[in-house]
């Protein structure tokens, strides 16, 4: 071996056009990337249409044409520079920057691996423009005239020419396009003040037409995502402590297989982030199907003094000042916005025969999350034929377990000489009804008001059950199907939650052999740093060394628990976000099981007073649209669907 081998490499500066094509393996990963960048200068650029052109997947052309400020001939030159920007000019204006692209490293990275050309102008002479050309190569940009309207249009040819290596990594031309139009999506939902195209192959894949009313705003939405979704969302508009969160959010009854309809934004730029996410799973925890996604389109806006989006190369995380303050604000947020729940207006719908529940504006008050019971109080003729019945909500001091089973006894209070009844086949010809004594005196439905038939609840009244499992009911839409044990369990785990939350402290319990955990640093000292929140959640962990953590007591409710898996996952979660759910959720977990073998059985009678009095507690209980495990709770058919059924009218 010579001895010139043996010795280091020299430092020495790196040829600018590796350094760009260094710098484009952080922020062009594929055309989509590229479209990304492109559009951010476009909006930054003031622009009220852009138009996005596409070839090939973006692979052959990407074309962003806009009406912005556009770039006067003397920026030209600089526009492909590193490190070149009008966005910022000192760390003031880093650490409070609002426009979307600011690095200045965008068209210089994709320049390097492609063919790009840039035609702006920046005058409302039409005859005035110019153009600037680079090839991947890095020589000194020169500046040419070309007409061109008012703004810029930048076109990128031949993505990855000079880069075999990347462009062997490109998927399908219609994989490709996918990625590009879902970029396309999220700027589109970012600004509904600016116009939209975006062709493919020479076709118009999207035309949305600009404009704040909540209709237009609503339509650019049904285009984007389907009209199932806002169908089957709500609107929420929420502001505290400097932070304002606006949107929709999707009913937990639309969930997807998949987390591909959920989009967050923060000052307009979209996000994905873990905090986020995880104050919207903990929101959907109660009402969500198991391995299901909800959706949502949800606008953050908050001072940009206190958010760092100079995290990531692509901006796509950022960091907040107050994490904890912004989790709970989402958290609360959206969890009592799912908590209201009240039956949908008749719908339009020609399509379905059913339809899911939706929020109703005058049955629920959105922006308070406010539960029906507080805004809709109930007339004296709902109050008849013992629907009054339902025990009281009496908070307790201490839950125990065994209060809790007491407590689930509450709809044998309802009738207690009433005796569960399994329905058997009846002869030919016989009903199902026919089965009750026959000295049982047959309750009559309460009928709908004449003169308004509206001011009925919204639930509406009884009219039977259906082989023992649903509740048939009549509202001012027309027919409310309800099964009963599903209801039950939700209005039964409600109240037990409701207690709990009543209780001044949670029953603990000590164990008899503390037990040991071997602990990373980190878990030591987030359990050292958050004590007190631990503490209150029912939970002595003490520190007995360095990498050592003694578990001395846990919740009544979670004696039988595995006390390391417990505090494992809690202290993660007080180390990345501040807030933990982890033993609430376990109690929650307790509660619900409790109440689903508490909650009345299928193929139980049930009598009309029964009936409506599970209806009205449905109309008092938050989340009653879903069980404990997120099944929906009831379901409408309106009349319109119920003619087109029967073929009435036409």
């Amino acid at each position: 071996m010579s001895e010139s081998s043996s010795l280091p490499p020299r430092i020495h500066v790196l040829d600018p056009r590796l350094a760009n094509q260094i710098a484009a393996g952080e922020v062009v990963e594929r055309p989509s990337s590229v479209t990304k960048e492109l559009i951010e200068n476009a909006i930054d650029a003031g622009s009220q249409r852009i138009e996005v052109e596409i070839e090939q997947g973006g692979a052959r052309l990407i074309k962003i044409r806009d009406d912005g400020i556009g770039i006067g001939e003397q920026d030209l030159p600089l526009a492909l520079a590193r490190h070149a920007t009008s966005k910022i000019g000192s760390l003031e204006d880093l650490e409070g920057v609002s426009s979307l692209g600011f690095r200045g490293e965008a068209l210089a990275s994709i320049s390097s691996v492609s063919r790009l050309e840039l035609v702006s102008n920046a005058e409302e002479d039409p005859r005035g423009g110019w153009r600037v050309v680079a090839e991947g190569r890095g020589m000194e940009a020169r500046v040419t005239p070309a007409p061109h309207p008012r703004g810029t249009s930048v076109s990128v040819r031949d993505l990855f020419f000079n880069t075999p290596a990347r462009r062997k990594f490109l998927r399908t031309e219609k994989t490709e396009f996918a990625h590009v139009e879902e970029a396309f999506r999220r700027q589109a939902l970012s600004r509904y003040d600016i116009t939209w195209v975006l062709r493919h192959n020479q076709k118009v894949v999207h035309q949305l037409p600009s404009g704040l009313t909540a209709t237009a705003q609503e339509r650019r939405i049904a285009s984007l995502l389907g009209k199932n979704f806002i169908e089957h969302a709500r609107y929420i508009e929420r502001e505290a402590g400097g932070l304002r969160l606006s949107g929709w959010v999707g009913l937990p009854t639309h969930s997807r297989s998949q987390a591909d309809q959920q989009y967050f934004f923060v000052n307009g730029r979209v996000v994905r982030d873990r905090l986020v996410a995880h104050a919207v799973r903990q929101a959907y925890r109660d009402v969500l199907y198991n391995g299901r996604h909800p959706v949502f389109v949800l606008y953050l806006t908050l001072d940009p003094d206190v958010v760092d989006v100079n995290v990531h190369p692509t901006k796509h995380e950022v960091r907040f000042r107050d994490g904890r303050m912004v989790h709970d604000f989402l958290y609360s947020s959206l969890h009592h916005c799912l908590a209201s729940s009240s039956p949908s207006e008749d719908s339009e719908e020609a399509a379905g025969a059913t339809e899911q529940p939706v929020a109703d504006p005058a049955l629920t008050e959105m922006k308070s999350g406010a539960p029906l019971q507080a805004s809709q109080p109930e007339p004296a003729q709902w109050q008849q034929q013992g629907m009054a019945l339902a025990p009281p909500q009496t908070p307790a001091r201490h839950l125990g377990a065994e209060k809790v089973r007491r407590f689930m006894q509450g709809y044998q209070a309802l009738h207690p000489n009433h005796e569960e009844t399994l329905l058997t086949p009846q002869a030919p010809g016989a009903w199902a009804n026919e089965a009750q004594p026959a000295n049982e005196v047959r309750e009559a439905p309460l009928a709908m008001p004449e003169g308004d038939p509206t001011s009925a609840p919204p639930l509406g009244f009884a009219l039977g059950q259906l082989h023992g499992i649903y509740i048939l009911a009549q509202n001012a839409q027309g027919l409310v199907l309800v099964d009963m044990h599903a209801a039950h369990e939700r209005i039964v785990y409600e109240r037990m939650k409701n207690q709990l939350a009543d209780a001044e402290a949670i029953d603990t319990q000590p164990l008899l052999v503390p037990v040991s955990l071997a602990a990373s640093r980190a878990e030591v000292a987030t359990a050292e740093s958050e004590q007190e929140a631990i503490s209150k959640l029912g939970i002595e962990l003490d520190v007995a060394g360095p990498e050592t953590l003694l578990v001395r007591q846990l919740p009544a409710l979670l004696a039988h628990a595995d006390p390391e898996a417990l505090v494992r996952e809690m202290l993660e979660e007080l180390a990345r976000f501040g807030r933990t759910h982890q033993v609430e959720t376990r109690i929650h977990e307790l509660l619900s099981t409790m109440a689903c073998h508490g909650s009345v059985r299928a193929n139980r009678r049930l009598t009309i007073a029964e009936m409506n009095a599970l209806l009205r507690d449905m109309e008092r209980t938050e989340r009653s649209d879903q069980c404990n495990h997120g099944r929906p709770t009831w379901t409408q058919m309106s009349l319109k669907a119920l003619d087109k059924l029967f073929l009435r009218g036409q």
